[in-house]
């Protein structure tokens, strides 16, 4: 496949040089940003905002394309706004917002997380409404502005305004999985993980409270060594190892691309499960997928080399398996712990796994498009490790996928939310005729 050409190319890179940084500090705002990417996508697309309705929620925005048959709803396609900050910007090959186009990628912070998904959906869209194509049943276009900071000026307003509406669609199309290069072991091809549930999300704080003093008399532990024995209680004892339908559901459909001792494992998966979880969690990139994580990520405590500390807390991030629970993983906290001097609480946003069940019956749509836009892949199902605004409305369509059909590599996965992130012209040539593709299959 060809690549996009300069023009395509350079609507994307201008909507990289929109700094969009989502930030949970208190005071900041980068509205200006998000106000000149509004009106780049209004110039650039003109045919969309002439004959799409669009409502407002802050800086999100809904578009609805009403069908031939407007009552019913094929589609919600989302897709953000926002992008995370940047922590080196001296390591980057090209300034994260610059926007820079060569001859091989578009370069810049939100390049694949998530503005290309914007505009290759705009990009679709234009492109059919100027060959008058209508989908038959009525398509929601949702962009929110904060999926990085949990969505809830965003996705959250957005969702309920289509709750209330009666909404309910047959494909809800987000962000999360990707064709993948040399990860899945033992298949000889590129890997589309069509992503149908993701993970929940908590982060526990932990802390304690010590009378303190002076460190030439300290009891048997300062409050420094008494978090940092339940931080590591917590990441010695992680919580069990458990095959969900979802990931049975993957490795079925990946089987006939593995050799026979492999195939025949899968085969016995009933059996086999405790066998195939354990394989699964000898790699992190694995191991998300059959235990809910733990990460502790955030440790302080004390203030002078030669003082007791009052004070030491840490935060410890889990990612929840579908199956398990937010009060599931506080309780597990406790346990492994057992020390009744650690307060643990939740901290900031945190959110239920989906549902553990198949994929829906636009699944197969989905597939078959992927095959069309990369040929030769193996296709299989997955779920989503991190958190999607796709979580505020899973109660909104029969079937959710979370894919794109851009091919990474480990390397590439790495620059998001890393370090020089970019996206080929060829990669995002296969986004917009994704798209466009799906636009055709709804208008029939």
């Amino acid at each position: 496949m060809n690549g996009v050409d300069d023009k395509v190319a350079e609507r994307l890179a201008e909507a990289l040089r929109c700094a969009t940084v989502s930030t949970e500090e208190p005071g900041q705002s980068n509205d200006p940003e998000f106000g000149r990417l509004a009106a780049h996508l209004e110039q650039c697309f003109p045919r969309v905002h002439a004959e799409l309705e669009l409502t407002l929620f802050g800086r999100s925005r809904l578009y609805r394309w009403a069908g031939t048959e407007p009552d019913r709803v094929s589609a919600l396609l989302l897709a953000h706004q926002d992008v995370v900050p940047v922590d080196d910007v001296d390591g980057w090959t090209h300034p994260p917002f610059d926007g820079v186009v060569d001859d091989e990628f578009v370069w810049g912070r939100g390049a694949i997380d998530d503005k290309s998904r914007v505009l290759a959906i705009m990009e679709a869209v234009e492109s059919a409404l100027a060959d008058g194509l209508r989908p038959r049943h009525t398509v929601y276009l949702a962009f929110g502005h904060d999926e990085e900071v949990f969505g809830g000026a965003g996705a959250v307003l957005m969702a309920a305004h289509l709750r209330e509406a009666g909404v309910r669609a047959e494909l809800l199309l987000d962000e999360g999985g990707v064709i993948t290069e040399g990860l899945a072991a033992d298949v000889d091809r590129p890997v589309a993980g069509i992503m149908v549930g993701e993970k929940g999300y908590a982060t526990v704080r932990l802390s304690v409270r010590e009378l303190g003093g002076h460190s030439s008399m300290p009891g048997r532990q300062t409050a420094v060594g008494r978090i940092a024995r339940a931080v590591a209680r917590v990441q010695d004892h992680p919580m069990p190892l458990r095959l969900t339908p979802v990931v049975a559901d993957m490795l079925a459909r990946l089987r006939r691309f593995m050799p026979a001792s492999r195939r025949r494992v899968l085969a016995l998966a009933g059996v086999a499960a405790p066998l195939i979880t354990r394989v699964l969690a000898t790699q992190p990139q694995t191991e998300a997928l059959v235990r809910t994580t733990t990460a502790p990520t955030v440790i302080h405590g004390g203030v002078k080399a030669n003082v007791l500390p009052q004070h030491a807390e840490a935060l410890v991030n889990f990612r929840i398996l579908p199956g398990d629970s937010v009060d599931g993983v506080l309780e597990h906290c406790r346990r492994v712990i057992r020390d009744p001097g650690v307060r643990i609480e939740l901290v900031g946003t945190a959110s239920e796994p989906s549902e553990a069940t198949g994929p829906g019956p636009a699944f197969g749509m989905i597939a078959d498009l992927a095959e069309a836009v990369v040929p030769g892949i193996a296709v299989t199902s997955g779920i989503v490790p991190g958190a999607t605004d796709s979580r505020h409305y899973d109660d909104l369509a029969d079937t959710r996928c979370n894919f794109a059909p851009i091919v990474l590599t480990k390397a590439d996965l790495a620059t998001i939310h890393g370090t020089d992130e970019r996206i080929s012209r060829v990669n995002y040539a296969r986004l917009i005729e994704f798209n466009r593709r799906l636009l055709d299959r709804l208008a029939q």
